[in-house]
């Protein structure tokens, strides 16, 4: 049997599904509100902080990525295929 791959998170992986499920459960109130009729700019306030959530996690998941995959041989091995992807994912985090 192999040991699964060590990724940014592992050491932290049940923190992140605990965040990650409290983002869920936001979601599930932010549809909760809509069946409501609530408030339009409530139910815009929830949303931004749902949004808000999802960066802090995928910012977390970058550094991760950067000091634990980057390092350890996760990621590519050319160091400018690191940069690019690297930066593939931030331009993706940053473009709306």
């Amino acid at each position: 049997m192999s040991t699964p791959p060590t990724r940014g998170y592992t050491a932290s992986k049940q923190q992140l599904l605990g965040r990650l499920a409290r983002v869920e459960g936001q979601v599930r109130g932010v549809a909760r509100m809509v069946e409501e009729d609530r408030y339009c700019i409530d139910v815009l306030t929830q949303i931004s902080a749902v949004q808000a959530a999802l960066e802090r996690i995928a910012l977390g998941l970058l550094d991760g990525h950067a000091r634990v995959c980057m390092r350890d041989g996760g990621a590519p091995s050319d160091p400018d295929e690191q940069v690019s992807e690297l930066m593939g994912a931030v331009g993706r985090l940053v473009k709306r």
